[in-house]
């Protein structure tokens, strides 16, 4: 999971560069559910808690389910 942090948050463009999505698809998996949801950090800017991001990778990797 080289390019994410190893705590905090991380912005869109951060999760693309290691989840193999497009934009959208990202976004509609969030909105359905199936990605994890972003935290509102300001009026303008929404981030991801990394941990939440890895654990999707990790449940990914182990076969958990699909993109």
């Amino acid at each position: 999971m080289e390019g994410l942090p190893t705590e905090g948050f991380v912005r869109l463009q951060q999760i693309l560069s290691v989840f193999p999505v497009s934009q959208s698809h990202w976004l509609r998996g969030v909105k359905s559910g199936k990605y994890p949801s972003a935290i509102q950090l300001t009026s303008k800017t929404v981030a991801w808690r990394v941990e939440d991001i890895r654990k999707l990778i990790q449940s990914l990797s182990e076969g958990e389910s699909d993109l």
